[in-house]
C-alpha cells in the first residue's frame, strides 16, 4: 500500500519531519529556499481541497497509463515544471506558512470522503486515493529536498 494523506499515521510522520524544517536549510536541488517550498506545499494543499483555483495544463501526464506509472511506480522527479499557480504565490512568511501549511495537514483527512475533487493542472482527473498518494509523494519530495 502506498503512503498516503488519508492515514493518520503517514501524515504524522510528515509533521515530525516538517518539525525539524528550519528557514535558513539549504535544498540539495531546486531554486526554491525553505520558506518558498512552504509556500510551494501550502498552496498545493489549498489547491488539492479547491480553495487555489488552477489552469488545467496539457501534459502528458494527463494519459491514464503516464499517470500512474509517475504517481503510484517512479520516484519524483527533480526540477519538473509546475503549476504557475503554486509559484506565484505571495508568501506570508516562515511561520504563517509553515502554521497554515501544518493545519492544512493536520486536518486533511477530513477530505476523505469527498467526490467532487477539482481537476489537477498537470495530471486531470484524479480519484480520491489518487490525491492522498500524490499529496504525500509531492510532500515527501519537498522534505527530502531539504534533508529532512
Amino acid at each position: 500500500m502506498p503512503r498516503t494523506l488519508w492515514s493518520e499515521s503517514d501524515r504524522a510522520e510528515l509533521l515530525a519531519r516538517v518539525d525539524q524544517l528550519r528557514p535558513d536549510m539549504t535544498p540539495a536541488w531546486g531554486r526554491m529556499n525553505a520558506t518558498q517550498m512552504m509556500t510551494h506545499l501550502r498552496a498545493w494543499m489549498h489547491l488539492a481541497t479547491g480553495d487555489l483555483p488552477s489552469a488545467p495544463r496539457k501534459m502528458p501526464m494527463r494519459f491514464p497509463i503516464i499517470k500512474q506509472l509517475v504517481i503510484y511506480v517512479m520516484p519524483w522527479p527533480k526540477g519538473v515544471p509546475t503549476a504557475p499557480e503554486l509559484l506565484s504565490q505571495v508568501s506570508h512568511g516562515w511561520d504563517a506558512e509553515l502554521a497554515d501549511f501544518r493545519e492544512q495537514l493536520r486536518t486533511f483527512g477530513k477530505w476523505e470522503s469527498r467526490s467532487d475533487w477539482p481537476l489537477h493542472p498537470a495530471f486531470g482527473k484524479l480519484s480520491t486515493k489518487t490525491w492522498g498518494v500524490l499529496g504525500y509523494k509531492h510532500t515527501n519530495h519537498h522534505l527530502t529536498q531539504f534533508g529532512v
